[in-house]
């Protein structure tokens, strides 16, 4: 791995970016991506041999839009910056399996978690890009795609709010004990990072820690076009 994605992630602040995705399910993180790598990574988009499969969203319900699976091996950003995230990710994924007493299965390397979702079956490429046009939006959802699944991923926009798109905020949904969802918007700045949980986060309960369910969408796009790039940290069934 290049020094340099290392130190893009590793320029945040990840004692405060834990605290806000311990209480919130969701975190910005630092720029992660340059102009350059964004404009590169958009022109991806219509490149057919470097996706696995293509889903209209609107087909199957999932909002309106499109986004395409990358097939791997991933061009070097994403690869880089999957292996950059992956050991500052893991503290937070093994505490959250300790407080809600889940098992954690995730060893301290990526390329060793992949394996263990090849074995189990799951070895299909989850990158994602997604292209947002005009009265677009994504639907709550949550990224599971089979048994094995790592607590957390990343979103990275990679167009510029207010100049490219309007709207297109990032959406967190979380369902709360004995209380109603409490929702939160996002907008991502150009090429910065969002952290945010897969399926759910440990909140304090009576008895100690209970399980949250969260969903992740994204708002309805006004004007312009919004590019996504979706990192998941485990692999498809």
């Amino acid at each position: 791995m290049s020094d340099r994605w290392r130190k893009r992630v590793d320029s945040g602040d990840w004692e405060a970016i834990t605290a806000e995705v311990n209480g919130y399910g969701g975190a910005l993180l630092p720029r992660l991506l340059t102009d350059a790598e964004t404009a590169q990574l958009q022109a991806m988009y219509t490149d057919d041999d470097r996706f696995r499969s293509t889903i209209d969203m609107s087909r199957h319900r999932f909002g309106e839009g499109e986004y395409r699976y990358f097939r791997a091996p991933y061009p070097e950003p994403i690869e880089e910056l999957k292996q950059a995230l992956y050991p500052r990710l893991l503290p937070i994924a093994r505490d959250w399996s300790d407080k809600l007493g889940r098992a954690a299965p995730w060893p301290d390397t990526l390329d060793e978690w992949l394996q263990m979702c090849h074995r189990a079956g799951q070895t299909r490429s989850t990158a994602i890009l997604l292209r947002y046009r005009e009265n677009d939006c994504n639907a709550l959802h949550r990224d599971l795609y089979g048994e094995l699944v790592f607590p957390l991923q990343v979103v990275i926009n990679l167009n510029r709010p207010g100049i490219d798109h309007t709207g297109g905020e990032f959406l967190l949904v979380e369902q709360r004990p004995r209380a109603q969802s409490r929702g939160t918007a996002t907008l991502l700045p150009h090429g910065h990072g969002y952290l945010f949980t897969t399926r759910d986060r440990p909140v304090r309960s009576a008895r100690g820690w209970s399980a949250a369910p969260v969903r992740h969408g994204v708002s309805a796009i006004r004007s312009g076009e919004r590019h996504t790039l979706g990192l998941v940290f485990h692999d498809a069934a």
